[in-house]
């Protein structure tokens, strides 16, 4: 009878630590999943931002802002600035030459500098390092 008692009892105690152990696991990856989801929300609005500002030199700002913004929400915020920041700049290296013209040269100098102000915000530096005179306060 001992036994049975004891083997009952290393059954609930082994499926408590998988259960805590899953649960653990989920919520850190929800948790992970949501900074994403913000962090994304947050480039967003960086670009919609500079799209409606329209102001020259402005862009180093708003790449820094928008990895500053999403970097603050967490691991989850950084990845997804990360992400959708070296997303963007390939994407551009292909764009670039058939839409604007640029050269190789130009457009690899402005995706360095374009990264620079990306890490600099993600590593929580102040993203008004990159802004630039007259910008006005509503960015």
């Amino acid at each position: 009878m001992r036994t049975a008692i004891g083997v009952r009892t290393m059954k609930l105690f082994t499926g408590l630590i998988l259960c805590s152990l899953v649960l653990g696991v989920h919520s850190q990856w929800m948790s992970f999943f949501g900074e994403a989801y913000e962090g994304a929300k947050d480039m967003w609005r960086a670009y919609s931002d500079m799209r409606e500002a329209n102001y020259k030199g402005a862009d180093k700002y708003f790449h820094a802002r928008g990895n500053y913004d999403a970097a603050q929400r967490g691991p989850g915020g950084a990845w997804a600035a990360k992400v959708i920041s070296d997303a963007r700049e390939n994407i551009q290296r292909f764009t670039d030459p058939l839409f604007k013209g640029t050269t190789s040269g130009q457009g690899q100098e402005d995706s360095r500098a374009d990264q620079a102000a990306n890490e600099w915000g993600r590593s929580g530096k102040d993203p008004n390092h990159f802004r630039p005179a007259g910008l006005p306060d509503k960015y």
